[in-house]
C-alpha cells in the first residue's frame, strides 16, 4: 500500500482555521462525492496527484483522517462524514459572498444614497430610479429628501451619493449636470381676480402678496423664480415662507398670496389653486444631478451614466 491507501493514525496538533484552504475543501467535497480519485480529479480538472496532495494537506491541517483508503475502495471516515456537510455548506457560502463582494465592486450591489428635491420628481428623479432600478435589481435606492442648499450641503459631505435638485448654487468638491429645463408659472387662489387669465407677466403681479421660500434653501433657485417680478422693476412682497411647495400652494389656496413655481410644482397643486403660464420673461428653472467631484464608486458612476441613456 502507499501513503495515500494506509489509515495512519495522526499526531495531535493545534489547529488554526487560517490553515484551511477553499480549494482543499472544493478537492474534498468532490472526492467524497465521487469516493474515487480519478472521477474527482476529472472532475476538478486537475491530476491525481494533486488532487492527493490536496487531501493529505487538509487531513495534516485538521489534524484527523477524513478517509479511509484501500487499494480498492475509498470511504469517508465519521469526521469526514461530518465535514462534508459543513464543507458543503462553506463552499456555498463562499460562493454566495464573494458574489456579493464582486456586486459591490462593480456597483452591482449595496446601498445607494440618493437626494432629491421634491419639485424634481415629475422632471427626472423617478424616471432615473426606475432605469437604476432595472439595471441593477440588487442595489438598494435610499431616498434622502430636501431642498436644494441642505442637498448639496450633504453631498459635499459625503453623507448622499448623488442628488437630482433645482437650480443649484456653485458649491467647492460638487459637480453638477443639467438634465431638464422647464418655464415659470404664477400661482393663483381660484378666486383670484386674475385666476381667468389665459396669461400673464411679471407686470401683473408686482402689487401682489407673495408666498415663497426662504432664500437660504437656494439663493440661484430664489432669484429665478423672482426674476418675472424683477424683471419688471419690483421686488416682491414677500408676507409668507414656507419649505415644501405643496405647503405653499396649499397656502395660495386659502387666499393668503400668490406665488411663481417651477411648471413641475403644480403637478399636484390642489384644487383650490389655478396655475397661469407666464410671458415676456426667458427665466427657466433647470434640473440638475449632483455628485462629488472624482468620484469613482462604481455603484454611483453607474446611476450617472445613465442620466445620458434615453
Amino acid at each position: 500500500m502507499n501513503e495515500e491507501q494506509r489509515d495512519v493514525p495522526f499526531e495531535g496538533k493545534q489547529f488554526e482555521a487560517g490553515d484551511i484552504q477553499l480549494r482543499h475543501l472544493r478537492s474534498f467535497v468532490e472526492l467524497a462525492a465521487e469516493l474515487h480519485f480519478g472521477r474527482a480529479a476529472d472532475i476538478l480538472g486537475i491530476a491525481q496527484p494533486a488532487l492527493s496532495g490536496h487531501i493529505r494537506k487538509l487531513e495534516a491541517d485538521l489534524g484527523i483522517r477524513l478517509f479511509h483508503r484501500t487499494t480498492r475502495s475509498v470511504e469517508l471516515t465519521p469526521a469526514g462524514v461530518v465535514l462534508y456537510e459543513r464543507a458543503t455548506r462553506i463552499l456555498r457560502q463562499a460562493a454566495r459572498d464573494l458574489s456579493e463582494v464582486r456586486g459591490v465592486g462593480r456597483g452591482e450591489s449595496g446601498v445607494l444614497h440618493l437626494g432629491f428635491a421634491s419639485s424634481t420628481l415629475p422632471l427626472g428623479l423617478a424616471d432615473q430610479i426606475q432605469k437604476y432600478r432595472h439595471g441593477y435589481p440588487d442595489v438598494r435606492v435610499r431616498l434622502h429628501e430636501g431642498y436644494t442648499s441642505q442637498l448639496i450641503g450633504i453631498l459635499a459631505k459625503g453623507e448622499i451619493d448623488a442628488a437630482l435638485v433645482r437650480d443649484p448654487d456653485p458649491a467647492p468638491g460638487v459637480t453638477t449636470e443639467p438634465i431638464a429645463t422647464e418655464p415659470f408659472c404664477v400661482i393663483l387662489p381660484l378666486e383670484h381676480p386674475l385666476a381667468h387669465s389665459e396669461t400673464l407677466t411679471g407686470l401683473d403681479l408686482v402689487d401682489e402678496p407673495f408666498i415663497f421660500y426662504p432664500e437660504s434653501a437656494g439663493v440661484l433657485a430664489h432669484r429665478l423664480n423672482l426674476s418675472p417680478l424683477t424683471e419688471a422693476g419690483k421686488r416682491p412682497d414677500i408676507i409668507q415662507e414656507a419649505s415644501h411647495w405643496a405647503t405653499i400652494m396649499h397656502l395660495v389656496g386659502v387666499g393668503l398670496g400668490i406665488t411663481v413655481a417651477p411648471l413641475s410644482a403644480t403637478y399636484t397643486a390642489p384644487l383650490t389653486v389655478r396655475a397661469i403660464p407666464l410671458t415676456n420673461t426667458s427665466a427657466r428653472s433647470t434640473i440638475h444631478i449632483a455628485w462629488r467631484e472624482h468620484e469613482e464608486r462604481p455603484i454611483v458612476k453607474n446611476f450617472l451614466h445613465l442620466r445620458n441613456r434615453p
